[in-house]
């Protein structure tokens, strides 16, 4: 038998170090080649590190949310052969002797934890410490009425007038005594735990504290939103969009399309009104280096389709969406989402956005306040469509309307070029026939 380290591999595009994100393995499992040992993530590109070989895991290098430096030993094997270890060598040592040995050591009689855990299961002695009968009663009667309704609790008079004194209800207190008499000590305990818990049937204070570690892309999407709203000024304008006359256009077209077609979701449409619209203000879909001072004016249009995955948000974009039709956009965002939230987007697809779409879908609200995809200038959110009346100088009709909530870099635009640009976004959605007018 001998032993393999499998050091952090280069996962690609010049990345020094990766973020440990997640263990797929723990000590003294037994792994086959190809078995995923572990996820990375580089920017917001999660890689999967399998394993080279057969064998049994000795040691694991590294804790979730660790930072790893490429060609970094993180796992250790125990394998058939020689392995790749050489024997005496003593270069991984010192981390080894740090972590967890590689199998428990059989627990000796006479230090196993087994009569800790009995204990904790025997019956109440006829007469617990005051100490022991408070810690009983603690874990056993928080919730509610501990004995039916109609039966008179056991106490002493004595105990009956200190309830009384207190403002107890002893069919509340739980009796650690014999037959479930209760005691002074009952009475404490009943006290230390506090008076809000008599009043409140069936009713228990949690006092609870869970420390979670922000890793992975929960630390990216911190990282990205303090950077956004610490530099970018934001500015927002609410606009509400009668969409009635593009969702009947929309369910035409779903109806009638081809079989080499998407479904037509509101979002294709949006994409081309937001290209229509750009290319009368080009400075919209720009990456403002404040550090350099520079504006990027780009020509290609490059739409980030914000989206809420089982592991946190992650923007995939629809690269050079001006060169696209309404198909198109839907396809390409259908292929995205799709890859998204399965975790295989790859990196280029979850970068270089110039602009960007913000949706909570059916619970889009009625207005947000969305948060500018640095360094972009702009971002577009969608609210929820809902059925409302609408005044059209003789009487209330019902329309179906929606609103856009978007948020500008003041920096870079101002207040009027912004109002211009949603402006021209809700004429086109409105009028959705203008979507297909060239020029």
């Amino acid at each position: 038998m001998g032993e393999h380290i499998i050091k952090l591999p280069d996962v690609g595009e010049g990345v020094a170090e990766a973020e440990l994100v997640e263990w797929h393995v723990k000590i003294g499992d037994i792994v086959r080649e190809d078995t995923v040992l572990a996820a990375v993530m580089t920017d917001k590109a999660t890689v999967e590190i399998p394993s080279p070989v057969d064998g049994e895991i000795l040691w694991l290098g590294a804790e979730i949310g660790d930072t790893v430096a490429i060609g970094s030993p993180i796992v250790r094997l125990k394998v058939a052969g020689e392995g790749n270890v050489k024997a005496g060598s003593k270069a991984a040592e010192p981390a080894v002797e740090t972590q967890a040995p590689s199998k428990p050591a059989s627990p000796k009689p006479e230090t196993a934890p087994v009569p800790k855990a009995k204990l904790a299961e025997a019956p109440a002695k006829p007469a617990p410490s005051p100490v022991a009968a408070a810690k009983t009663t603690t874990r056993t009667s928080v919730s509610g009425a501990p004995r039916p309704e109609g039966e008179k609790p056991l106490a002493s008079p004595a105990v009956r007038l200190r309830a009384k004194e207190a403002g107890i209800d002893l069919r509340q207190v739980t009796g650690t005594g014999p037959a479930g008499r209760i005691g002074h000590e009952d009475i404490e305990a009943f006290l230390a735990r506090g008076p809000q818990l008599a009043k409140a049937s069936g009713l228990a204070r949690n006092d609870a504290v869970e420390d979670i570690k922000v890793v992975g892309l929960r630390r990216k999407i911190a990282e990205k939103m303090t950077l956004s709203k610490s530099r970018i000024p934001h500015i927002t304008y609410v606009e509400e969009i009668d969409v009635t006359a593009l969702e009947e256009l929309r369910a035409a077209l779903n109806k009638e399309k081809r079989a080499d077609r998407p479904k037509l979701t509101l979002l294709p449409f949006l994409m081309r009104a937001m290209v229509k619209a750009i290319a009368d203000q080009p400075q919209l879909n720009s990456l403002f280096d404040d550090e350099a001072g520079i504006i990027h004016q780009h020509g290609g249009i490059h739409i980030g389709i914000a989206a809420q995955t089982p592991s946190g948000l992650v923007v995939p974009v629809v690269k050079h969406a001006e060169a696209r039709d309404i198909w198109d956009c839907g396809a390409e965002v259908a292929r995205l989402a799709e890859a998204a939230k399965s975790g295989t987007a790859t990196r280029d697809e979850l970068s270089g956005s110039t602009i960007t779409i913000t949706s909570l879908g059916a619970m889009g609200g009625v207005a947000t306040t969305p948060v500018i995809n640095h360094p972009e200038v702009a971002i577009i959110g969608v609210n929820k469509m809902m059925v409302r009346p609408l005044w059209d100088g003789t009487q209330f009709i019902p329309r179906k309307m929606m609103n856009l909530s978007s948020s500008f870099d003041h920096r870079v635009i101002d207040g009027w070029d912004a109002a211009v640009f949603v402006q021209r976004i809700k004429t086109l959605l409105e009028t959705p026939a203008l979507l297909f007018v060239e020029g």
